[in-house]
Order: C-alpha cells, then sequence, then structure tokens
C-alpha cells in the first residue's frame, strides 16, 4: 500500500527507483561498466544525484551515493569497453552527447519529406565523386572516441582535394595550373539561436534540460564550434544584436574575421551576419536589404538579408571577386508570397552586386536559413531559375506542411509594381535599360511585332525568373538509405532548411535548366561536412545538446574559385 505518511519527495524515490531497476542492469563492478545504467543528470530539485534511467552507458555517467563508498568503487576491477574506431573525420565539438530520453513529440511525420527519391535527387547523387571520409588514424591523437557522440564526416568530391590539407599544414602554395588561377577558401552557414526566440517559444526545447538553454552555457559552445570549423567565411543566422555588441564580434575579431551585421528592422532584436578572414579577403562592398516596406502591405515583415562583394588576397587577378549573401526568410509555413517576394528581393540585390566588367556575374554563394524545405516550389526556383506559380496555393510555397490549411491561391504578379523589382528578380530601373538596348535592335530587325511582345508578356506574368546558375552543397538525401538530411532539430521536427546554394563551374555540375551561361569562371565543390538523419540526433537527445547550443546545425563547404 501507499505510505502517505512519508515524505512525497521519498515516495517519487521509491518508485522511481523500482520503475528503473532492471535486473540485466545491477551493477556488476566486476563486470563492464558500459553494460550497466547511465545516470542522465536530470535533477529534482530535492535531490543530491541524478535519477537513473535505463540507456547505454556514456560520458556522462555519475553514481548515487547508496552505492556505497568510492573508495570501494575505487578498487574494483571495472573498465569500459573498447570501442570500435569510426572511419570517418572526428570534429571534437560538432559531436553530441548522449543527454537523456526522446520526448514524445519527436516522431512527428516530417513534412515535405516523404519522397524518398526525386529526379533532382538522382542528378545531385550522380555528380558525387569520389566521396571519402579522412582515416580517424590521423586524428585520434587529438580527438579521443566516445560513446553518445555523433560523428559529422568530411566528404570530398574529387582526388585532386584529398592531399588539399595535408598541403596546408605543410605552408605549401594553392596549385596555380595553365591558364586556370585557383583559390580554396570554406564557407559556413549556422543559425546560431537567438536567445530572444529561444525564450519565447520555449515549447519548442522542452526535450532539454534548462542549464542547456542558457545563453552563458550557449555562447561558449558556439564559440568553440566555429573556432574547430575554422570556416574563412561565417553566415550567420538570428544574431541576437546585444550579445553581438558585447560579445560575438569582439570574439570572432580576436579570430581574425571582419564582422559585418545587418539586425532585423522589427522589434525582434536578432539579424544576420557575415564574417570573413581578414587574411583571405578584402571587403569591397557591403549591401543591407530590409524586406519591410512600409507603403506595401504584403511586405510588413522584418526580415532581412546581407550582401557582402568580397575580394581573394591569393593567387587571382585583381578584378577577382566573389559576392556572399546570407539570409533568413520568413517563418510562416502559410505566408509563400512573402517568402517569394524576400527572395526575389535578395536576388535583385545579389543582380545588382554581382555584375563584372564585362557583363558577366561574378561566382555566387548564397547562404541562410530560407524555412522551406528540398523540392518545394520556392527550392526548385532557386535551383532552376524559374518558376510559373499559376495555380500555386500560398501554402505550398515552402513545402513546410504536408497539408496546409488554407488553399488561397497566389496573385499574379505576387508583388505590386511599386516594389521597383521585375518577375526576372532585377530592379526595373536595370530591366529597363536592358529592355530599351533590345528594343532598338529589334525594332531595326522587325518594327510592327510590339503587340506580338506585349501579348507575351502578358501570358508570362506568372512566371517567375533569375539568371544565376545555382547548385545546392547537399544532396538532402543520403544515397544508401533516401533517408533525409536534417538541418534543423527540436521538440516539433525534424528537417532541412539550411542551405548554401553556389554558382558552379561549368566542369563542376550539369547546367541548370533556363540558366544563362553568364559567369566568369565560377565555383568547384571540394568538399562539404556530412549532415545526419533525425534518428541520429534523438540519440543526442536533438538539439540543442551539451554541446551543440543550437537548434540547427552548421553547414560547411570547401569551394574553389577558378577564373578563367
Amino acid at each position: 500500500g501507499r505510505h502517505s505518511m512519508l515524505p512525497r519527495h521519498v515516495q517519487r524515490l521509491g518508485r522511481d527507483w523500482i520503475t528503473h531497476w532492471n535486473g540485466s542492469q545491477i551493477l556488476a563492478l566486476n563486470s563492464p561498466v558500459s553494460s550497466c545504467m547511465r545516470w542522465a543528470g536530470h535533477y529534482p530539485p530535492w535531490a543530491l544525484f541524478p535519477l537513473p534511467i535505463s540507456a547505454d552507458f556514456s560520458a556522462n555517467w555519475r553514481f548515487p551515493p547508496f552505492f556505497g563508498p568510492w573508495r570501494q568503487f575505487q578498487n574494483s576491477n571495472w573498465h569500459l569497453d573498447n570501442y570500435t574506431q569510426s572511419c570517418c573525420f572526428h570534429l571534437p565539438n560538432p559531436s553530441m552527447k548522449s543527454e537523456g530520453e526522446e520526448p514524445l513529440t519527436k516522431k512527428r511525420k516530417l513534412s515535405g519529406q516523404d519522397d524518398t527519391s526525386t529526379p533532382e535527387q538522382q542528378t545531385d547523387l550522380s555528380n558525387q565523386k569520389e566521396v571519402s571520409c579522412l582515416s580517424v588514424a590521423q586524428n585520434e591523437e587529438k580527438h579521443g572516441s566516445k560513446k553518445g557522440t555523433i560523428k559529422r564526416c568530411w566528404e570530398y568530391f574529387c582526388q585532386q582535394s584529398k592531399t588539399m590539407k595535408t598541403a596546408k599544414n605543410k605552408g605549401s602554395d594553392q596549385s596555380s595550373t595553365g591558364s586556370e588561377a585557383t583559390f580554396d577558401f570554406t564557407v559556413m552557414s549556422y543559425n546560431i539561436l537567438s536567445q530572444n526566440l529561444l525564450e519565447d517559444n520555449s515549447h519548442l526545447y522542452r526535450h532539454c534540460r534548462q542549464r542547456l538553454l542558457f545563453w552563458t552555457y550557449r555562447f561558449p559552445n558556439i564559440l568553440q564550434e566555429i573556432k574547430e570549423l575554422d570556416a574563412d567565411v561565417l553566415c550567420l543566422q538570428e544574431v541576437q544584436e546585444d550579445h553581438y555588441r558585447t560579445e560575438i564580434k569582439s570574439s570572432l575579431e580576436s579570430l581574425g574575421y571582419h564582422c559585418e551585421y545587418k539586425m532585423r528592422t522589427g522589434r525582434k532584436p536578432d539579424g544576420c551576419a557575415i564574417c570573413f578572414k581578414t587574411s583571405k579577403f578584402s571587403l569591397i562592398s557591403s549591401n543591407p536589404v530590409e524586406f519591410f516596406r512600409r507603403d506595401i502591405p504584403l511586405l510588413d515583415r522584418d526580415n532581412v538579408g546581407l550582401v557582402l562583394l568580397l575580394q581573394p588576397r591569393f593567387h587571382c587577378k585583381a578584378s577577382a571577386a566573389i559576392c556572399i549573401a546570407n539570409t533568413h526568410l520568413l517563418y510562416n509555413p502559410r505566408r509563400g508570397d512573402i517568402k517569394l517576394t524576400q527572395l526575389a528581393m535578395l536576388l535583385a540585390e545579389i543582380a545588382s552586386v554581382a555584375p563584372q566588367k564585362d557583363g558577366s556575374f561574378c561566382p555566387i554563394i548564397i547562404c541562410g536559413d530560407f524555412n522551406s524545405v528540398p523540392g518545394s516550389p520556392l527550392y526548385r526556383f532557386i535551383k532552376e531559375g524559374k518558376l510559373n506559380y499559376e495555380g500555386l496555393a500560398i501554402g505550398k510555397v515552402s513545402g513546410q506542411e504536408q497539408f496546409p490549411r488554407g488553399q488561397r491561391i497566389l496573385s499574379i504578379p505576387i508583388w505590386p509594381k511599386k516594389l521597383g523589382i521585375s518577375q526576372n528578380c532585377v530592379y526595373e530601373i536595370k530591366q529597363q535599360q536592358k529592355e530599351e538596348n533590345a528594343g532598338e535592335k529589334l525594332e531595326t530587325a522587325k518594327p510592327d511585332n510590339t503587340q506580338e511582345i506585349v501579348i507575351a508578356s502578358e501570358k508570362s506574368s506568372s512566371k517567375l525568373r533569375h539568371h544565376f546558375k545555382l547548385s545546392s552543397v547537399y544532396s538532402h538525401y543520403f544515397p544508401e538509405t533516401g533517408i533525409p538530411e536534417v538541418t534543423t532539430c527540436h521538440s516539433r521536427s525534424a528537417v532541412t532548411v539550411d542551405y548554401i546554394f553556389y554558382s558552379a563551374a561549368n566542369d563542376d555540375t550539369a547546367d541548370q535548366p533556363g540558366a544563362e551561361d553568364s559567369f566568369c569562371g565560377g565555383l568547384k565543390l571540394l568538399g562539404r561536412l556530412a549532415l545526419v538523419t533525425e534518428k541520429d540526433l534523438w540519440t543526442v537527445n536533438g538539439l540543442p545538446n551539451e554541446n551543440n547550443s543550437s537548434d540547427h546545425l552548421p553547414l560547411l563547404a570547401e569551394f574553389r574559385l577558378i577564373e578563367r
């Protein structure tokens, strides 16, 4: 029967101890500890020790006091299992320790990622050549392998790049052969989770221990991740303004970065930052983009973007430049009209910054949290350079919801003419100049076809276009299983919404349909830091966790700039 006279916490202790105690998990000091129970560190307010839970042994276990004197245990014959070494490169800080049981909501179906194979996926997979992982033998002295951690492999895409890091360590120059000058660099995209947004959306982090959600705990972890991954360019989202001003900027500057920042225009005090190593690049121009327009009701949201034009410092022509863009589009799954308009504004700014003297575009990299899943209309528009949105429901633009509420259709055109951006995602002034130049030539050739041009433009008014050849660094599905990759994971969902898009060199990937061959050289993808599955993340209690202090994973890619 119930012992009502006992204090409540003693009753609870008894119930928890009996519930979790299992004959197969009784501590035997002469047997491997890994077969025993793990102490996850979940403390009730009154307890001096964590409650036991059934799980594999990991590095954060602790003994409760009722196991007897520590000296007896210390003198006992106990040992850890010899775990099998992984063949993958183990990055110490992006690794994640196991923290506890999985939340009940983790099994929620992934929206928009049910398909295991798409033509787009097959194309990406066919272009992945000689993917390989660094041997752990090269790194085991620095990075010990621990059970309960996730290791993200570094994947290479060309034989030539495998020796690159070794060459860099020896201080050798980057290669320059024939008529091609090369410049290798790395780019990271990382949504670091604004503390203000975390606290406003605490229901998304119920699976996390409270102490792991404090900024004083999270920021050192985030900074350590940045140090370990050591990217030449950082594209950060959800950078809180007061933290940027007091901690983030100075910390990154001490690591050799120059920082550019754009805060959101509304009440939420976060924004986007692009930081680059001054040893690798110099700044040509910094161009913030505000998506809020007071005179346009459609654009009543305060999201922003940032576009930098950078000049490489080594092995490049004096006129060489790289355009780096960073953004965080609107989250609301039911406002695809706003998302597409924000994207068009960002593309228009890139189109005004990236042109070279000869009229071609310099290489372009677009990073960010696009709040859209792979295969969605918005995603396809970025990759394919065109989208016919006639009859498309607003709630289906981003693919975040499998069964979106409401069936409102996108209007034609989506945004009003006074925004000053054409359906080709360029500023109208430049578009008019191009049309006037083309019109003079057309008038000379065919003076009587004005009516045909007007009719054609009316028919194509539901078609969006842009003139960049963009590829995605990531394939979004694992080739062996077809299981989706995941870039963000919390109590309600685990999906891909973060991307690195780049303008590929002609010999890097197949040309994107609808894109113009108007690039000077391009970028060759040398490698990337592999992503993981939802199942992998829940083995470490999702995100954030003890070692990874955002609800997003950092994306990292290595490129080679090719000039011809």
